[in-house]
Formats: C-alpha cells, sequence, structure tokens
C-alpha cells in the first residue's frame, strides 16, 4: 500500500517588542486561534504546525534554519499581524530553502470603527506589515506564494491547501535521482548540459550509466516475470490498438515490460520506488531515462 509521508507547515508570525507584552501575548492568542481554524477547516491536505512570534532578527533565522533541516517540515507560512521590520528577515530568508507563502490577512474581519483607538491600531497592522514584508522579499529578488484573503474563508483555506501539495512536490523533487541510460561522460559538468542545471535549480541527482552495464541484468529478467507483469498492463489499462495487430502489438509492450522488470529488479537499491515514483512520498524516487542513439 503507498505511504504518505505526514508532512507539516509552519505557521510564523512576525511582529516586533515595541509594543509591549500585551499585544505580544495578543498576537501569539490570535496567530494559534487561526492555526487551529486551518487545521479544523478540512481544507487543507497538511498540518499547520503553530510558532512562537518572530520579533527579531536572531529568532526569525534561527527558526527559519530549523525549518531547513525538519525532515517534516514542508514549508513555512508568514504572517504579519503587526508590523515587522523587514529588515530583521533578511538574513533568515536568504538561509531558507523550502517554499514560502506569505499569507496576507487580518485577524478580525470587520474595522470596529466605532471603538478603534491607537492601541488597536499598533496591535492590527497586517495591512502595513505585509506591504513592508513584501517589499522585502521583491528586494531580495525571491519567489513566494502571495495568499490574500480573509482566513475563516473556504475559498482562501482551499488556496493554501493547494499551495500545500505544490510545496510537497518541490520537497519530493529535490530528493529525486535520475538514472540515465546510454549517455555521455559521467559526472562531467561542460558535457552534462540540463542534467547540471537541473541539478543547480532542482536538486535532481542525474547519473549515467553505458549501457553493456544493465544490458546482462535486463536479460536476467525472466520471462515469467516479464508475461505477468504485460498481463498486468492488459488488466490495469485500456489499450488501444488504432487498428494494430494485437499480437504484433504485444511485441514492443513485451520489451517494454523486460526493461521495466530489470528496473523493477534493481530498485531496491533506491528503496523500490520506481513502480510508484510518480506519487510516492515516503521513499528516495528514481526517474530511469535512456539516451537516443
Amino acid at each position: 500500500m503507498l505511504k504518505s509521508k505526514a508532512y507539516q507547515f509552519w505557521f510564523c508570525t512576525g511582529s516586533q517588542d515595541l509594543y509591549g507584552d500585551v499585544c505580544l501575548a495578543h498576537v501569539a492568542e490570535h496567530s494559534q486561534k487561526i492555526v487551529e481554524a486551518l487545521n479544523a477547516s478540512g481544507n487543507l491536505p497538511y498540518e499547520v504546525v503553530w510558532k512562537p512570534t518572530l520579533i527579531t532578527n536572531e529568532l526569525i533565522r534561527k527558526t527559519l534554519n530549523e525549518a531547513n533541516t525538519d525532515e517534516n517540515c514542508a514549508g513555512v507560512i508568514t504572517w504579519m499581524h503587526t508590523f515587522s521590520p523587514a529588515k530583521s528577515w533578511i538574513l533568515g530568508l536568504q538561509e531558507y530553502r523550502k517554499p514560502l507563502l506569505h499569507f496576507h490577512t487580518q485577524f478580525n474581519r470587520e474595522i470596529p470603527y466605532d471603538t478603534i483607538d491607537m492601541d488597536f491600531m499598533n496591535e492590527n497592522q497586517a495591512a502595513h506589515g505585509d506591504r513592508e514584508y513584501g517589499h522585502i522579499f521583491s528586494r531580495l529578488g525571491m519567489e513566494r506564494k502571495v495568499v490574500m484573503g480573509y482566513w475563516e474563508d473556504a475559498d482562501i483555506q482551499k488556496k493554501i491547501g493547494s499551495w500545500m501539495r505544490t510545496a510537497v512536490g518541490v520537497i519530493e523533487s529535490s530528493h529525486i535521482r535520475v538514472m540515465r541510460i546510454a549517455d555521455n561522460m559521467r559526472n562531467v559538468a561542460v558535457t552534462e548540459g540540463d542534467k547540471v542545471e537541473a541539478q543547480i535549480k532542482f536538486g535532481w541527482e542525474i547519473d549515467a550509466y553505458p549501457i553493456n552495464e544493465i544490458a546482462s541484468e535486463v536479460e536476467a529478467v525472466s520471462k515469467g516475470d516479464i508475461d505477468a507483469l504485460v498481463e498486468e498492463y492488459y488488466d490495469k489499462y485500456e489499450i488501444l490498438l488504432e487498428g494494430r495487430d494485437e499480437k504484433e502489438f504485444r511485441e514492443p509492450v513485451f520489451r517494454t515490460g523486460n526493461l521495466y522488470g530489470f528496473l523493477f529488479e534493481i530498485s531496491s537499491a533506491f528503496h523500490k520506488v520506481y513502480q510508484k515514483l510518480t506519487r510516492a512520498q515516503d521513499a528516495l524516487p528514481v526517474i530511469v531515462s535512456i539516451a537516443s542513439a
């Protein structure tokens, strides 16, 4: 049975100590309520984990680096409840390596015009704080996802959920190893072209193996195993012959099964995930590519 890793997303709220302990206590309380509501909504595929309010550059940097090294953390959701001076975020953001969502929201749905005062305005400055926070991202030239809207609205929660799925795909992709068969010189950067760029951009490790090293392994796959695999293809998928002879059509399917059988045999070395590589989340994925002559 395919297992799915229980990833988490950290909820980090920005503020500063200028407003005093009472205000910061409210900030923490409000962010905890938002996290609880998001988790209870049923619109998010993964758990959101509340983190203490970030008020200094040291704490911001420490928290984001902890997110980098936490294997269960697939990304960070940030929200500026009050005004959080964005200069404090520079080092932390520069060192952060995972997907990040900037959640532009307010704790209160409506502004209490009849009772509003300076204390309320200081405590609820997300509009101001989020502009400051967005500015530093643009200044640093960093990519992030921005979701804007009220945190209790289902459509906003679903947008966060959609981003979570993408973020998990990014994290899983960073662990992919790609096996190239019949390729050029091994691990030589000047001849590897797009494979070098794929590793720089996505973290994909792309290794090449000469055809002669795997030919004997492919031939070692038994006919019985191949026949069983071909029958599985025909059982699980609708085969469109499109005017071709069925027996003739089975031959390339058989050859594909031969190679696939070999890959299935070697997949134990890569945690046996080739069979489910497009959906596996609990093991090291493997992609095998055969270079054309």
